[in-house]
């Protein structure tokens, strides 16, 4: 194998409409504020809707909470879990397939922009930004088609740092993280950022960088936890993101935003994973090596012009042209699917698969709030995405996947309506008039070699939402709504998989799109100490998609899916320095496992999160002294196949943050009971030896942040 090597994804330039609006309140609205966050205009709606008028389940997780969970874990995935009871706990890995929002894939955006590539989803959409470099994340949970393809499970959207007052803002942190099980140099792990932001007359600006270096991690017995040298690893590699964000204020209405993010996290490659035994409960571990091929890697390119106007004739105007570039390589392995006796002798063979997409788009709305009597608002808006991508095979140059172009053109429309002072009527409609333009190909010798003649197929489509919100006395809300999300099933999938003869891209059923359809009912109440909130969810596919196992290859099968559960959390304030909340998400998925129109069968972790219970506990001892400690636990679960059984878990965090004279210092102490456990995608998903991960054992973190 000669493998080759590829340049940076090239430098893309940004441009214009950031549909992400206007805030009322503070960016930075503290959790110990009561109600604070329910007046937080959330980006993602699209419709200058807050989190208490939403028909649907909203979560506004602030900087706070995101300076905790870093404290505890820098992987994003992580600091999405623990703050997301109905999200799927972390795999650890680069690699986060099977990581679902309410059972169904999230559209994960940055500022707006798409980082999900649901053409040929990776699973390393929740690794393309430093969190470091964020203020706040919207989550709307349930179908939406608002923001366009992906989000069947919801949309997850992160909006970065904005610059603070003052002409000359820094700002430095470092951190250090070690565990407490097998102390030595390279089990540990370093992270550094610096920021400089400010404002002067109409400019504001912002620069941010940050870097890490992941040591090997271990776990609760102080085994080296397994290297997935071929899905691509977070432990034992080195990241590095770049922020620049430039501002102009045009007058008191109009203002203009330019925006780059470089990020980019690459394996060191100097650990082999070693097989495990499930029978015997021994995980997978590592030994020093250097697994074969090029290391795997993200490299991500995320750039956006975005421009606001909010009154071109008593309507707010939101507009954005955004671009992202993204590459993933993964790791070589000796794998049946890539043997071919033309190259070298079977099984001998080692190859790399490498994703690559280019997104540009825009997006444009115009929003006017005072019609009838200001009881009408109506929002339209206009979008156009164009997304081409590939998979091929890194080492021996050969096609995986062939290119495939992505072009839609969506318009939609979106209204609020009193029907009474108490009572708000929302409904909307998108229309989607979209075209998949596939090369012809052939398949891997894998797959016979066979010819398949290239095509496009179109995809139309008319997407609905309709919502009640009630408010029958002040600070208590009851909602109900019905929304559908547009999603494709993955096309690389289905494509690199064809062995027979005279197929054609035009007769392929399995392209058929995904149409989820999502209702919710819920309550939330905000009454002296409490904030209650409780949703019952269900959402359906007639033509679904699960990703199976045949024959050591990830294939699709698509059938009829429903899931349905239940989130729930209570938060309580003690007094104004204590705050305690407890968070519980249930979650049941089944599917059509025979085609006979019952649900017969239960979707394995691959697919749904297990129940779980979060408990947290914020506390200000003093001006100066503040601590946090969370507790989770994931419910045991069965499934269909014997070999598949999660045991459940219980994990315990705790941080402390100190302000010092100069600058703050902070401690966090992840898996604080050391517990030793497999993960919930080792247990649940794949039955594997090279794959049966243990999680990470006790790990303490050290951190000093200055600004000045």
């Amino acid at each position: 194998m000669t493998p080759y090597l590829r340049g940076a994804v090239s430098t893309p330039l940004a441009a214009a409409v950031c549909l992400s609006l206007s805030v009322s309140a503070p960016a930075h609205a503290q959790q110990d504020e009561p109600g604070t966050l329910d007046t937080v205009v959330v980006s993602a709606s699209r419709a200058n809707m807050t989190v208490a008028e939403s028909p649907q389940t909203v979560l506004i997780i602030d900087r706070q909470q995101i300076q905790q969970q870093l404290t505890i874990s820098s992987n994003s995935s992580d600091v999405l879990a623990n703050l997301i009871p109905s999200y799927t706990p972390s795999r650890g890995k680069m690699n986060g397939s099977g990581e679902t929002l309410r059972g169904r894939s999230p559209l994960i955006l940055i500022d707006g922009v798409p980082q999900s590539n649901p053409i040929r989803p990776t699973g390393r959409e929740a690794h393309t930004i430093d969190f470091g470099m964020v203020e706040r994340i919207e989550v709307i949970q349930g179908a939406s088609a608002i923001n366009g393809l992906g989000a069947t499970g919801g949309t997850i959207n992160i909006i970065t740092r904005r610059p603070q007052d003052g002409s000359l803002n820094q700002h430095i942190d470092v951190q250090a993280t070690l565990p407490t099980d097998e102390t030595r140099a390279e089990t540990a792990s370093y992270e550094t950022r610096y920021r400089v932001d400010g404002r002067s007359d109409r400019f504001d600006y912002l620069f941010s960088a940050s870097y890490s270096d992941q040591g090997l991690y271990v776990d609760g017995k102080g085994r080296p936890i397994g290297a997935d040298n071929t899905q691509g690893d977070l432990m034992d590699s080195r990241g590095y993101d770049v922020l620049a964000k430039l501002g102009y204020q045009i007058d008191d209405a109009q203002r203009l935003v330019a925006s780059v993010n470089r990020y980019r996290i690459r394996n060191d490659n100097d650990y082999i994973g070693i097989a495990g035994d499930r029978a015997l409960g021994i995980p997978t571990t590592s030994v020093r090596g250097t697994p074969a091929g090029t290391a795997p890697h993200n490299d991500v390119w995320t750039s956006s012009l975005a421009y606001t106007h909010d009154d071109l004739a008593g309507m707010q105007l939101s507009a954005m042209v955004f671009n992202q570039e993204f590459e993933g390589l993964f790791g070589a392995d000796d794998s049946s699917t890539f043997q071919d006796p033309l190259i070298a002798p079977v099984g001998t063979l080692y190859d790399q698969s490498r994703s690559v997409a280019s997104k540009w788009g825009s997006k444009l709305s115009l929003t006017k709030d005072d019609l009838l009597d200001s009881r009408l608002k109506l929002t339209g808006g206009f979008d156009l995405l164009a997304d081409s991508g590939k998979q091929d095979l890194h080492g021996t140059g050969r096609t995986y996947v062939p290119e495939s172009d992505y072009r839609n053109v969506s318009l939609f429309l979106q209204g609020e309506y009193k029907l009474l002072p108490e009572l708000t009527l929302h409904a909307g409609v998108r229309r989607e008039e979209a075209e998949l333009e596939i090369d012809s190909y052939q398949t891997l010798w894998r797959y016979n070699r066979v010819d398949v003649e290239g095509g496009k197929l179109d995809f139309n489509q008319t997407l609905y939402n309709v919502g009640l919100v009630y408010e029958p006395v002040r600070d208590v809300t009851f909602f109900a709504s019905y929304s559908e999300g547009f999603g494709m099933p993955d096309v690389g999938r289905v494509l690199r998989a064809i062995n027979v003869p005279g197929a054609t891209v035009a007769s392929l059923g399995d392209l058929e799109p995904i149409l989820t359809k999502s209702v919710e009912a819920g309550t939330r109440i905000r009454r002296g100490a409490f904030d209650i909130d409780l949703s019952y969810f269900q959402s359906n596919s007639d033509l679904g998609t699960r990703v199976v196992s045949v024959d050591g290859a990830f294939m699709m099968s698509r059938e009829k899916t429903r899931v349905q559960g239940v989130d729930a959390a209570v938060a309580y304030r003690i007094d104004e320095a204590h705050r305690v909340r407890l968070s519980y998400a249930y979650t049941r998925g089944r599917y059509d496992s025979d085609n006979d129109g019952s649900l017969d069968a239960r979707l394995d972790g691959l697919n749904v999160a297990p129940n779980r219970l979060i408990a947290t506990w914020s506390a200000d001892w003093t001006p100066r002294l503040s601590t946090f400690v969370q507790a989770q636990h994931a419910f045991s679960q069965s499934f269909d196949e014997a070999a598949k059984r999660f045991s459940g878990y219980t994990l315990v965090d705790a941080t402390a943050s100190y302000r010092l004279p100069r600058g703050s210092l902070r401690l966090g102490v992840s898996n604080l009971f050391d517990k030793d456990y497999i993960t919930y995608y080792s247990q649940s998903a794949l039955v594997e030896p090279l794959r049966y991960f243990a999680g990470r054992g006790r790990t303490v973190t050290v951190g000093y942040s200055l600004d000045f």
